[in-house]
């Protein structure tokens, strides 16, 4: 499969070509092309959190764990005095680091479940409610950071495939159909509690109608078009 470099350039280098694509039809404004190039960088290291020695596992649970830390001092910042804000604030960095980091690396599988189409959709929804009610951007914009995490996962798992096939010798490896899947039997229940949660997490999802006008607008694929010979 494709190594951490990999995954990371040709992550950046598509999702930079898809958000000009994208900005030069008009559809982004100049921030918002940064957050979605940067958001499909990001989506391109997702599906290897499952990888218990990753790297872009250890960057992400120290970063969750940091925001856990700070998190709990905020809250907490009126209610408790000095030692005791730094007690909570290395209790919520510790328990993330370490406690939800062991029960997450031994309920995971690397190439499994999150080596997976479904999947792919999943880091985007996450990634929608986040951009919406974390960051307080518009359903569009939330919606279009979202189009680009998923983006840059499904890059990866293409990767991932294509890294399974030698060309030269005109054979495949057996790590082969274990990235870009919709299904797997033995993950039965899995995947039933992982589409029921796509289920739910679109029907409740913002508005996506702003999204889906903005992007089949034909008028601005025509700009696009214009541009193209400018």
């Amino acid at each position: 499969m494709a190594n951490f470099n990999t995954h990371f350039n040709v992550a950046f280098l598509a999702s930079a070509a898809l958000g000009v694509v994208v900005f030069k039809a008009g559809m982004l404004s100049p921030s918002l092309l940064i957050g979605c190039v940067a958001a499909g960088t990001i989506g391109g290291l997702l599906p290897d959190l499952d990888s218990d020695n990753s790297r872009p596992l250890d960057i992400g649970f120290n970063i969750l764990a940091a925001l856990a830390a700070f998190a709990m001092v905020v809250w907490f910042a009126d209610r408790l005095v000095l030692w005791e804000l730094v007690a909570a604030g290395v209790l919520g960095f510790m328990t993330i680091r370490y406690g939800v980091f062991t029960c997450f690396t031994w309920l995971t599988v690397h190439r499994g479940v999150m080596h997976s189409v479904p999947y792919v959709l999943m880091f985007g929804l996450i990634s929608l409610y986040l951009a919406f009610y974390g960051l307080g951007l518009t359903a569009v914009d939330s919606w279009f950071v979202a189009a680009f995490i998923s983006f840059g996962a499904l890059i990866h798992l293409i990767l991932d495939e294509t890294y399974s096939v030698n060309l030269l010798n005109m054979t495949v490896k057996q790590s082969f159909g274990t990235a870009l899947k919709l299904y797997k039997s033995t993950d039965w229940y899995w995947y039933l509690a992982l589409y029921l949660c796509l289920l739910v997490g679109w029907y409740c999802a913002p508005d996506g109608t702003g999204f889906y006008y903005a992007i089949t607008d034909l008028d601005a694929w025509r700009v696009l078009g214009q541009n193209l010979i400018r």
